[in-house]
């Protein structure tokens, strides 16, 4: 098989366990080995694409044998296979997790067919090579996840669809509008192509004066996908409705699409463009110049609103939720530094990648503890949780894990992404990013600190005392927690991926030559 058509099975894998496990929901047995047959080929095709991509090379895929601008671009590169391993690595546990967690009638049912669909739109977003795919492969995410935040069906499971669904579907006709205006100013969809376009605007006729406002429309879609405050209304009742390994795909994998959608366009293809910006407190010459303030104003509304309302939760379902607003924050706060100083962008986009990956793994194990104390005491109430480090040594042992990671204790994942942050914030100079970094580590502390000592600390109650955790649900809250500990203590290997991630999201001209644009004299594309 040709190398780059290494660039689809991903997809293809994910699209035909959705499909077989939809056919044969009839045999209970053969759906739920199917669907953890077809995620572990998911992970090992996103392992092979991995070595083949990094340390730089980019393989790209036409669809159809059409070529780029005119037919489908897939595009493989550093960027894309990053995101492809956390959504992998996070996958194979919650869906496992899911097998035991999820009611016998309710996997029948629908559930794996939607879980691999939700692959499905992620993996096609991670991996296609213009916006307008981009929408659709967020379709596809979204109306599985739809059906996931209700799956329950009860009238609170039934309000937080509505709520999401509301929400996602205003952000994806905005998008529409988006992606419609930037075709009419650049005349293409290809990212490369607009990135082309955009580099050299006389050459192609383009007018780029609007894709200023053009792209604060998407960055408003985006925004919403991450859950940064102010577009956060969705995660708190969605993540609380729905089944806890959905919820851990939530915070960990689908939360992070519109963090890459935000590295990929406006530090990959909108950057190209020389745009003046001249508004009040805001000036330069790039599109950046713009978006720096605004994400900085974003991240530490985000930390400050995330990390005090995690504080004041009662449960560790709200705490987590609240804590996922927070921690978005931390994500984005070197992105603004990196939109306004060109100079740390490689560094800072590290990172912004290396707080990714932790978050991914951390939030995903925490609300998968969360799940599991839920099923086997009912609620996770801090009122009437209490003492499971007595009862339940392993589960709270990987929370304790994932705290940690989240705080940013030395040698885990955590500390690195935190190291990172604040390295961007001195290296720029920025007082106010120190402060922000600093003031959302407090918080971080204050309520994984009261999380630990509310939830897993003093006497067992009566909710608590006689718990038997699934073991297989504890197993993957191991697997989950192991993964943490070694990719922390095993670091250089991430740093360099997460590198080589940087550079291709920054490096236009090897990701234009990549997609070898059909092109004309003159200029012109065929």
């Amino acid at each position: 098989m040709p190398v780059n058509h290494l660039v689809a099975v991903p997809m293809l894998i994910a699209i035909s366990t959705a499909i077989v496990t939809l056919l044969t929901k009839g045999a209970p047995r053969v759906q739920r080995g199917l669907s953890f047959l077809g995620v572990l080929g998911y992970a090992a095709s996103v392992a092979v694409l991995v070595t083949a991509v990094v340390p730089g090379n980019v393989l790209t895929y036409q669809l159809g044998a059409w070529p780029a601008p005119f037919g489908i671009t897939l595009v493989a590169d550093s960027l894309s296979v990053f995101m492809l391993a956390i959504s992998a690595t996070v996958a194979v546990p919650a869906l496992v997790f899911s097998v035991r967690f999820v009611d016998e009638f309710g996997q029948r049912l629908s559930y794996h067919p939607l879980f691999h669909f939700m692959l499905v739109g992620v993996t096609g977003s991670f991996l296609t090579g213009d916006i307008f795919n981009l929408f659709v492969w967020f379709e596809v995410m979204l109306m599985s996840t739809y059906v996931l935040v209700v799956f329950y069906g009860g009238a609170e499971h039934t309000r937080a669809a509505l709520n999401y669904v509301v929400l996602n579907l205003v952000g994806s006709a905005v998008m529409l509008l988006a992606i419609g205006g930037l075709y009419a100013t650049t005349g293409t969809l290809n990212m490369a192509d607009i990135a082309t376009r955009l580099a050299d605007p006389a050459a192609y006729g383009v007018d780029v004066a609007p894709v200023l406002g053009l792209s604060a429309l998407l960055f408003v879609v985006f925004a919403l996908k991450a859950g940064i405050v102010p577009f956060q209304f969705w995660v708190p009742a969605a993540y609380k409705a729905a089944p806890a390994p959905v919820t851990a795909m939530l915070a960990g994998v689908v939360k992070k699409v519109g963090v890459y959608a935000i590295i990929r366009l406006y530090f990959g293809v909108f950057a190209a463009a020389t745009v003046p910006v001249s508004l009040p407190g805001i000036s330069g010459d790039s599109v950046l110049a713009f978006y720096g303030p605004v994400m900085f104003v974003l991240a530490t509304v985000s930390v400050v609103f995330g990390g005090v309302a995690a504080i004041g939760r009662d449960d560790l379902d709200g705490l987590l939720a609240y804590s996922s607003i927070g921690q978005i924050g931390f994500i984005i706060l070197p992105l603004a530094i990196a939109a306004t100083i060109p100079d740390l962008r490689g560094i800072a986009i590290v990172a912004a990648l290396v707080y990714t990956l932790n978050h991914a793994l951390a939030k995903a194990l925490l609300f998968l503890v969360a799940g599991t104390v839920e099923e086997v005491a009912g609620t996770t109430d801090f009122h009437a949780v209490s003492g499971l480090s007595r009862v339940a040594p392993v589960v709270t042992g990987s929370f304790l894990v994932g705290g940690l990671a989240l705080v940013g204790i030395p040698p885990l994942t955590g500390f690195f992404g935190k190291l990172f942050v604040f390295q961007t914030a001195v290296d720029a100079g920025s007082t106010g990013g120190l402060i922000v970094a600093l003031f959302g580590a407090i918080l971080t502390i204050m309520y994984i600190s009261r999380a630990w000592n509310r939830g897993f600390w003093g006497e067992p109650t009566t909710a608590t005392e006689s718990i038997d955790p699934d073991p297989t649900e504890v197993a993957m809250l191991v697997v989950l927690a192991l993964a943490i500990v070694l990719l922390g203590v095993g670091f250089d290997p991430v740093y360099r991926f997460a590198d080589a991630a940087s550079q291709a999201a920054l490096d236009q001209q090897a990701y234009v030559d990549a997609v070898q644009l059909q092109v004309l004299s003159g200029g012109e594309h065929a």
